[in-house]
């Protein structure tokens, strides 16, 4: 016995039909989106992007080898990414995640262009950004209910403590955590700063400022351990010299004191303090090159930054995409419509 196998077919003249004849319902959803996501999208603040590319320089472990070749035929290059450090530039997009390095922002003066905003970066993002008008009233309305208990206030002692924020400041991080963004590219090591603002100018402004913090962190990490030793061969250097010194006013003193004496006991002492004279010398010389070579292993170290594209004062704002919120907005109204007049058909 065969069984008659009947296949659902979609009448497509017939949707467009059943659609035609509710389209009073298509002109009555689609131009009250289009007013109300008009409406929500022209008060959102528009916002400015801005970036920085810098090459900074690796020192390289190795630039060839087996695992090298593997490695080139991927498309990636271990010789811009191979280094002796143990914070590779693979980490340096993290720094933004940690709130010392974001509260040194803390205190970047900024301007507006059109000169109405001169503040610190701190005071402007807590206080000074543009926001839309329930912002206001949602912020009012906070405001009029009993504010919870913060757990850490009062616990810095009176010193700031980025580790230790109150929800305020905790706030001001994370918009600004939002706001700048670290990359780095895996093949050429290029280290890339975002900044997305309200305003062009104050965009370029911290764009600088974050490259400089960036560099400075680099050359402080890089440079550390030479600094030590540098520190310690201008200690050592110092009291080596003291001591020469010391012993030289007291070989001098002995001998100008004891001219005319030809007695041998006299003339052992004297010895005895040249020697321990010229011992406290070597001392200090061979010191004295140690230390210039601790000053050569310093700026060694010390890395070199290209800036391959500096931060330009965005001319036009990128966000939000008002023209395309809006047509999606639509088509997103055009088909709920569309399934609520076809909900029938879907059964």
């Amino acid at each position: 016995m065969e069984e008659n196998k009947q296949q659902e077919v979609i009448d497509l003249r017939a949707i467009l039909r059943k659609l035609r004849q509710r389209k009073r319902l298509f002109f009555i959803t689609l131009p009250t989106v289009f007013v109300f996501a008009s409406l929500y999208i022209i008060c959102i603040p528009r916002t400015y992007d801005t970036n920085i590319r810098l090459a900074p320089e690796i020192s390289n472990q190795m630039s060839g080898g087996t695992l090298g070749s593997l490695a080139s035929m991927v498309g990636f290059d271990l010789s811009n990414m191979e280094t002796t450090d143990a914070i590779s530039p693979m980490l340096y997009p993290d720094l933004m995640e940690d709130n010392g390095f974001v509260s040194k922002l803390f205190k970047i003066k900024v301007k507006s262009a059109d000169g109405e905003i001169s503040a610190n970066y701190h005071d402007y993002i807590k206080d000074m950004q543009k926001r839309p008008w329930w912002g206001g009233i949602s912020e009012w309305i906070i405001s009029l209910l009993p504010a919870p208990k913060d757990p850490m206030a009062g616990k810095t002692g009176g010193e700031y403590n980025p580790y230790i924020l109150s929800k305020p400041e905790d706030d001001v991080i994370k918009k600004i955590q939002n706001f700048v963004a670290i990359s780095t590219d895996k093949k050429t090591g290029v280290i890339t700063v975002s900044v997305t603002d309200q305003d062009p100018l104050i965009c370029k402004t911290v764009a600088d400022s974050v490259c400089s913090m960036l560099q400075a962190f680099i050359t402080d990490y890089r440079t550390n351990k030479a600094r030590t030793d540098l520190a310690y061969y201008q200690k050592l250097s110092a009291t080596a010299k003291q001591e020469y010194e010391q012993a030289r006013r007291l070989y001098g003193n002995y001998a100008d004191a004891n001219t005319d004496v030809v007695l041998v006991s006299m003339r052992a002492k004297q010895e005895d303090l040249e020697n321990d004279m010229q011992l406290k010398f070597n001392t200090y010389t061979a010191l004295s090159t140690q230390l210039q070579q601790a000053k050569a292993k310093v700026q060694e170290r010390t890395p070199a930054f290209t800036i391959l594209k500096g931060a330009a004062v965005p001319i036009k704002a990128t966000g939000p995409k008002r023209m395309i919120f809006v047509l999606a907005m639509l088509f997103l109204t055009f088909l709920a419509t569309s399934a609520y007049i076809l909900k029938d058909e879907f059964k």
